[in-house]
């Protein structure tokens, strides 16, 4: 399954006209090991932010973001 998944991962970084990505599925089944190892393995920079553990990472998003 894990294979299934990674693939399609593939496939959307491959996409020209991707749209965000959002990864969604039942608790306690690999999802942040999964995306983690696809951020670290397909990309040469990866950053991973983890808002319920560091909740100071809010003020992120108390001005105006631009991007």
């Amino acid at each position: 399954m894990r294979r299934f998944v990674y693939e399609q991962l593939l496939e959307w970084k491959a996409d020209k006209n991707k749209k965000p990505l959002v990864f969604q599925g039942a608790r306690q089944v690999g999802k942040t090991y999964l995306i983690t190892q696809f951020g670290k393995k397909e990309y040469q920079n990866f950053v991973y932010l983890n808002f319920e553990q560091d909740t100071g990472l809010s003020v992120l998003f108390t001005d105006n973001l631009k991007v």
